[in-house]
């Protein structure tokens, strides 16, 4: 059979000597949570079949299950070489992610765990190799209802409201990887487009005072190079650009970066670019943009979590951008690496977002269930020039453990201080005080008289946001006219809903059903011209992209066919905003 999603699925950290393990796998759902005492990990046959990376729970996985499954098991024999097995080499088994616990058995060995279902994850599995058949066994342990984060997966059996179908075990692609003994493990780039250089820490393997080299090309030329030698496991380079072509929506220049540790190539890439957050403005290289961006949440019909195809992530980015958006809200998920590829390349510019619903955050077992993978996806995907912010949690309550909250902000900022971080978006920030920034009647009487109260100086966040859902042009037009400058970004922002008569039995949207297409079109005009055309918003999303499921607040349908022109939803979209034009 074909493989699914066969391409390299880390675009920025590229080698040539891999497998991927993505098709056929036993499989068996664990009801009673009892394969470990059964030794599932050992000489057992599983049940069933599963084409990963698809969940259990979609179409395109082969078993379409779509109750509870607090445990899965998967198994799959690979075939090891000799030469694999050289002392010279190392065997990785790399994980794109798989919801929520997951154990690894090699050949009945326990191999390695990872709490968490979003992120990558990898383990060293060599010492459990012998040469010919291997067999990989995972266990995935996912209780939605308990207190982790599952983003919008519904806690309910049936979908509903802004809930979905839930997404179980392996849902991103599982490769190996084949290295030398010393190997570059990680990156971190920070760009200098001031003095034209690039800032490079690396992580090595078995590799204190080896020779670490890298190499900057821009179309095919090289541009700039540095050399160091590995102390302890960090190197830290220094790449002064001969050639200064930055990033920016309208130009997504991208230079390519090979990375070399004796036998180790790495094919990396990144884009020069500065992002400053001033004046309640968003400047990309001292370039004032108004972010139009749409609110992605990144599911599909037939693959639930996971795209069907690497060119349907292309094709979401298109969808946004035909209609006159320049980025997205990347919302209640951790999108794959292979889809800030595209966003890198293409000028698309997102916001990081952890899918946090699900976790108590006024508890303190919310620290545990969340820090640890929140951090994991910022060293994932630090390095990616298309992300503009980072926004850890959405829509926290007046509730909320005020000290977790900062200390996620400013551990976002520490390990990351060349983006602006949100520390919650909508409802309640977190500073000296607790800043409640969610409008749905667009009435603006009471923020108003509170944030005039309030100095914009002892905001922790560096982006007052909100989300306004009135689909009312006059009322929301009135909102921010009155709102306090701190509040530039309107970070959700609709109320009207399309679809024809009885197309969806339960379906559910924000605000009400417009009488015709011509109605939609005149309401979706006069509230995104209500931020459009005032001086003190500087940044918008609009609520979505595509329906999902019983959700219909999208401007495609699920199945991606667009609702109404695009043309039209562009020729509003792209208007000048009034920030443009001073």
């Amino acid at each position: 059979m074909t493989t699914p999603r066969p391409e390299y699925p880390r675009p920025q950290f590229v080698r040539q000597n891999w497998t991927n393990l993505n098709g056929e796998w036993d499989f068996e759902i664990d009801f009673g949570m009892s394969g470990k005492e059964r030794r599932l990990y050992g000489d057992v046959k599983l049940k069933d079949k599963i084409i990963v990376p698809f969940c259990p729970e979609s179409k395109l996985s082969g078993i379409e299950y779509k109750d509870f499954m607090n445990c899965v098991w998967y198994k799959k024999a690979v075939f090891i070489t000799d030469d694999q097995l050289s002392d010279a080499k190392r065997t990785i088994l790399h994980i794109g992610a798989c919801d929520y616990e997951t154990e690894v058995w090699v050949n009945a060995r326990p191999a390695g765990k990872h709490v968490g279902g979003y992120v990558s994850f990898s383990f060293d599995i060599t010492d459990f190799l012998h040469a010919g058949e291997n067999v990989i066994t995972i266990c995935a342990e996912d209780r939605t209802r308990g207190n982790r984060p599952r983003g919008k997966q519904s806690s309910r059996y049936y979908s509903g409201g802004c809930d979905y179908t839930r997404t179980t075990g392996i849902w991103q692609t599982v490769w190996l990887e084949t290295l030398p003994a010393s190997y570059i493990a990680y990156t971190k780039y920070t760009t200098d487009i001031d003095r034209g250089m690039l800032f490079i820490e690396a992580e090595c393997v078995n590799s204190h005072g080896k020779t670490l080299t890298a190499e900057a090309f821009f179309g095919g030329k090289k541009v700039g190079a540095d050399t160091v030698s590995v102390k302890g496991n960090i190197a830290k380079l220094i790449v002064k650009l001969d050639e200064l072509h930055l990033w920016s929506i309208s130009e997504p220049n991208l230079y390519d970066l090979k990375l070399t540790l004796d036998d180790d190539t790495v094919d990396s890439y990144f884009g020069m670019r500065e992002i400053v957050y001033a004046d309640y403005k968003t400047y990309i290289n001292r370039k004032l943009v108004f972010q139009r961006l749409i609110l992605d949440q990144g599911f599909y019909p037939d693959g639930i979590y996971t795209a069907p195809t690497d060119g349907e992530l292309i094709a979401d980015i298109r969808r946004s951008m035909d209609m006159g958006f320049n980025g997205a809200r990347l919302h209640q998920k951790i999108f794959e690496p292979r889809f800030l590829y595209h966003c890198d390349r293409l000028g698309y510019i997102v916001w990081g977002e952890q899918a946090s619903w699900g976790i108590n955050d006024s508890g303190d077992s919310s620290w545990q269930a969340f820090l640890p993978e929140w951090l994991e996806a910022l060293r994932r995907d630090v390095n990616h020039p298309a992300i503009i912010g980072w926004c850890p949690l959405n829509e926290t309550s007046n509730g909320q453990n005020r000290t977790f909250i900062k200390h996620i902000y400013h551990m976002t900022k520490n390990f990351d201080n060349t983006r602006p971080v949100i520390d919650t978006s909508g409802y309640v920030h977190v500073t000296d005080d607790q800043v409640d920034t969610r409008n749905y009647n667009g009435s603006a009487d009471t923020l108003k008289k509170f944030l005039d109260e309030c100095d914009p100086k002892h905001f922790v966040t560096d982006i007052i946001d909100c989300h306004n859902y009135d689909g009312n042009p006059e009322s929301l037009k009135k909102y921010f006219e009155e709102c306090n400058p701190a509040l530039s970004f309107n970070s959700e922002y609709g109320g009207i809903w399309w679809q024809p008569e009885n197309l969806t039995s339960d379906a559910w949207g924000y605000g009400d059903r417009p009488k015709s297409e011509d109605e939609f079109i005149a309401r979706f005009k006069g509230i995104t011209e209500a931020m459009l055309f005032n001086p003190k918003v500087s940044a918008f999303c609009y609520t979505q992209l595509t329906d999902i499921e019983q959700e219909v607040n999208g401007l495609y349908y699920y199945d991606r066919k667009p609702k109404f022109d695009p043309k039209k939803i562009h020729a509003i979209v792209s208007q000048k905003a009034a920030i443009e034009e001073i």
